[in-house]
């Protein structure tokens, strides 16, 4: 069991998404599972990491740790303390909000012997800009500090806006080091179509330009998970937003940059419980699709992307 904690979405999903790939590549046929620990019990749990029909392991990932209640923690740990010989072979991966609550449940886990990979603390523009400087380090890439300082200035608030523009900049750009000229100009005219501007796309215009947007990036090589998440985090920031506006939760709660949560109210109208979670669902089946090889990816992708301009309803 592998428990990835922090704050910072963008870099969970990342470390989520390697995690699976590298469970993937030791157990091919494993299922794939996933459980939110706000609803799922202990026999769910106990049901998902044992064998089944399909196959003798999972790879079970389970959200929302925080909100595991007893018997799903107990589960939990219990598995973590199997041997060798009696478990089941199933891998766990596990995503905390790295704040206070919960804290106990990892306590417990992590003496069961669970790892805890702990993501950076973004919280701080030194930070955001070290970010900036490792994506490109990642790439055998570099970046002037100026013109890091630049592109954290205006992305810094988003981790996947920031990680999207490092990328375009290194797949696009021969300068090494990249300038402030450079990262300025891809500020205000980049001729790539990233996955967040699919999702703009499809939170604020038609259906026509929204599908255009996407197939686009597809062309250009952008890669269908990058366009599932940007879309997935736009749907949650709406969410938070109807959560807020319900007086379900403060705006503080949701740890959501200011700006981002007006845009997100400005985006509300139109949206019900019944269309984000039907939107939601088609996103999960198109994730599902790109990480397993199974389905048609881009054809999941772009049904979601219809659905999202239309606000999840199902009329024509």
């Amino acid at each position: 069991m592998t428990i990835v904690t922090g704050a910072d979405d963008y870099l969970a999903s990342e470390a989520l998404a390697d995690l699976r790939r590298r469970a993937r590549s030791r157990m091919p046929d494993a299922e794939s599972v996933d459980l939110d620990a706000a609803t799922a019990d202990r026999y769910a749990f106990e049901e998902a990491v044992g064998a089944s029909l399909l196959s003798d392991s999972s790879i079970v990932t389970v959200v929302n740790l925080a909100s595991a209640d007893e018997g799903l923690r107990d589960a939990m740990a219990a598995f973590c303390r199997q041997s060798p010989e009696d478990g089941s072979g199933s891998v766990v991966l596990a995503r905390h909000d790295g704040g206070v609550r919960g804290r106990k449940v990892m306590d417990v886990l992590a003496k069961a012997g669970a790892r805890i990979v702990k993501l950076p603390d973004l919280s701080r523009a030194e930070a955001r800009i070290d970010f900036v400087l490792g994506r490109f380090e990642r790439r055998h890439r570099r970046i002037a500090p100026d013109a890091a300082q630049r592109l954290v200035a205006v992305l810094g608030d988003s981790t996947g806006e920031l990680a999207a523009m490092c990328d375009q900049l290194c797949d696009d750009c021969p300068e090494d080091p990249i300038d402030a000229d450079v990262a300025s100009g891809y500020l205000t005219a980049s001729p790539r179509t990233t996955g967040f501007m699919v999702a703009d796309r499809a939170m604020q215009s038609g259906t026509a330009q929204a599908v255009i947007a996407l197939r686009q990036a597809l062309a250009q090589g952008v890669d269908p998970i990058a366009i599932i998440g940007a879309l997935a985090m736009k749907l949650r920031t709406v969410a938070k937003a109807a959560a807020v506006r319900a007086g379900v939760v403060s705006q503080t709660e949701t740890r959501t940059a200011p700006w981002m949560m007006r845009m997100a109210m400005r985006q509300l109208p139109g949206w019900t419980s019944d269309g984000l979670s039907r939107c939601i669902r088609m996103l999960a089946e198109a994730d599902e699709h790109a990480k397993t090889g199974t389905g048609d990816a881009e054809y999941a992708v772009e049904r979601a992307v219809v659905a999202i301009t239309r606000r999840g309803r199902e009329d024509r």
